[in-house]
């Protein structure tokens, strides 16, 4: 094909697209929002200089470009600042997964090759004890909450707002390739060692274009405007908070970091701040909506965006009874993340609550520049019918390239040049996508297809139903069988005969077959969940597998 290709004239300046360029925006249109964290408030200019400050103090550490930054913090101000500071003078951020084992920790921080580390008092002792198996660290900031920041063994620059205090104000940010590497974080799988995602400048700027415009231009999607407040409970080490601190800082907008996670604080700050938008996995919103401080807030101006793991229709209901406006969004850890989202139409938007509630459940619709697919085994679409099943296939210009130092994995998750979420969806004649499962947590029972998470959402209507996981054990008969954990709602009794009879009503609607009932329904006080807070089904069937 004979394109024509722009000849540039002379002189012509060719603009990257930086992280550095989503930050000035932030300056020039929220001089009168404030960062909020703990009792420390600023704005947009201090915001700024204070990233020039850490530029300098990261420069001062031997920081150049190429070189890679771990941060092990709680979502802070300080974590923000480095969101910026450390890719923008071309090093690389380590997000470190502060929930995993120490074991892994160490792993990803070895096999990332962090040369410093940005490391709160909290977790001194998982590094201290590590730091022998580091050998590519060559120094250490220390993050701290307090007057006194804690003693330590490490071999620290110092402390780190005193540092940032001592440093100079101003850094001139260079222009470099806008395909440089900018953050990396790791993903755990369900066998071997977490994996390294990367992602580049390039990729996160148009990540966070195409998700301002998603979250704010749509009025079926009002999620993040100019005069919002956002508060995010998703961890920032997960996939970047979900991308939106970026789009935050560019629109200029309040924003408040919660620091450790604690349901009751989570809602004064909700109460205090004037929190307008938040986001969360479905089990960390539970919590938030069971504690002692949200029974007597009036909830009602809160918008929150749920992924990572499928709603179920008991939280969906809870959230829609106290007036919060929810929405459903889809994507993992190498898809930088957003792909899909929930998208009301007028006509939809003004329908009753109750009748709202299947629609905004629904993974949604994929968002501009995503080529989205569900396919069958042998790459064919699947028909648009919302009953036909298939794997989730996409394409999109801010995915991970592969993962680091892994090529024969990265192989894996591209094939035919399609990246592979190894999700079981169907989609409807709208083109709106809704996930039945991972292919791992689907249940093969009898050569039969059972949906874990469709259980799930049924069995979690039960009045006494506070949590549910569903999963497959093996059934000489049947190769596999559903059981399910159910932890009871305020201290109520749970009969599982009673929660057999409640799944009925959905055999005589047709919505499943009889013998999708788990014969098993095992009552429990919680259920595990992995790093990032979605139900770990690997370590329940490890678990059920060990007592067999």
């Amino acid at each position: 094909m004979n394109t024509r290709i722009i000849d540039p004239s002379a002189g012509a300046y060719q603009y990257p697209l930086l992280i550095k360029n989503l930050l000035l925006s932030g300056r020039r249109y929220g001089t009168d929002h404030e960062i909020v964290c703990g009792d420390r408030r600023y704005g947009y200019q201090s915001l700024n200089e204070r990233i020039a400050r850490l530029a300098n103090v990261l420069a001062d550490a031997g920081i150049g470009a190429g070189d890679t930054v771990a941060v092990l913090d709680w979502d802070s101000h300080r974590y923000l600042e480095a969101y910026f500071a450390v890719p923008m003078i071309g090093a690389v951020l380590h997000h470190v997964n502060i929930r995993l084992s120490a074991d892994q920790i160490g792993y990803t921080m070895q096999h990332a090759e962090d040369k410093l580390v940005l490391v709160h008092d909290d977790f001194l002792p998982i590094v201290e004890a590590l730091a022998d198996q580091l050998p590519s660290v060559e120094g250490y900031l220390q993050l701290s909450d307090e007057a006194q920041a804690a003693g330590t063994s490490l071999n620290t620059f110092g402390e780190y707002e005193a540092l940032l205090d001592a440093a100079a104000s101003d850094y001139d940010f260079p222009d470099f390739d806008e395909n440089s590497v900018a953050t990396t974080f790791y993903t755990t799988g369900t066998t071997g060692n977490p994996k390294g995602v990367f992602f580049s400048h390039r990729q996160l700027v148009l990540h966070t274009l195409n998700m301002a415009t998603t979250l704010a231009a749509y009025e079926g999607v009002p999620l993040l405007r100019s005069e919002d407040v956002y508060m995010p409970m998703t961890p920032m080490f997960h996939v970047h908070a979900w991308g939106v601190p970026y789009v935050a800082t560019m629109l200029g907008v309040k924003q408040v970091y919660p620091g450790r996670y604690e349901p009751n604080r989570l809602v004064r700050l909700y109460r205090e701040e004037g929190v307008t938008f938040s986001h969360g996995v479905p089990t960390v919103l539970q919590m938030v909506l069971n504690c002692d401080e949200a029974r007597d807030t009036d909830l009602g101006r809160w918008k929150l965006l749920t992924g990572g793991a499928a709603p179920t229709e008991g939280l969906v209901r809870q959230m829609a009874e106290r007036g919060i406006r929810f929405y459903t969004g889809y994507g993992m850890s190498e898809t930088c993340p957003l792909l899909s989202l929930t998208h009301l139409t007028p006509e939809q938007a003004a329908l009753p609550t109750t009748e709202q509630i299947g629609l905004r459940m629904r993974t949604g619709l994929p968002i501009a520049l995503v080529d989205l697919r569900v396919v069958d085994e042998e790459g064919r679409d699947v028909a648009a019918d919302d009953v036909s099943v298939g794997e989730v296939v996409v394409r999109t210009p801010w995915l991970t390239q592969g993962y680091y130092k892994e090529p024969e994995k990265g192989a894996e998750l591209w094939h035919g040049g399609w990246l592979r979420t190894g999700d079981v969806a169907s989609v409807n004649s709208q083109g709106v996508l809704q996930i039945r499962d991972r292919i791992k947590d689907v249940i093969k029972t009898g050569g039969e297809w059972i949906s874990s998470l469709l259980l799930e959402s049924l069995i979690s209507q039960h009045p006494a139903v506070a949590n549910v996981a569903v999963v497959g054990v093996p059934d000489e008969r049947w190769d596999e069988r559903p059981l399910a954990l159910v932890v009871p709602a305020g201290g109520r009794d749970v009969d599982s005969e009673a929660l057999k009879r409640h799944l009925m009503q959905y055999v005589e609607s047709g919505e499943i077959n009889k013998w999708a009932i788990p014969e098993q329904i095992r009552v429990v006080e919680s259920i595990p969940v992995t790093s990032v807070g979605k139900i770990n089904k690997k370590l329940i069937r490890e678990q059920l597998a060990a007592r067999h």
